[in-house]
């Protein structure tokens, strides 16, 4: 179990996301298309193209933690472009 602190925020990338990216360029869709600060303690979730398959981002304070989950089954459920963030 990772421990997530309190009154910390989940953004959801609206759309879907190129999953061969890792934290540093993940961070930059942060920063340039969300307007947040991927350090900021922030959990950031990204859905890949399939819909099967998210990847989340958060700084935890002493460093870039990048997580994984893939459905044998089934999609994910997710907002489109329009919707924003």
């Amino acid at each position: 179990m990772i421990p997530v602190p309190s009154g910390t925020r989940v953004w959801l990338a609206a759309g879907h996301t190129d999953m061969r990216k890792g934290f540093n360029s993940l961070a930059l869709v942060v920063q340039e298309v969300l307007k947040r600060d991927p350090h900021c303690g922030h959990l950031f979730v990204f859905r890949g193209r399939k819909g099967n398959l998210v990847r989340i981002i958060w700084h935890d304070g002493q460093g870039a933690c990048v997580f994984t989950k893939r459905l044998e089954r089934g999609r994910f459920l997710w907002p489109s472009p329009a919707d924003g963030v």
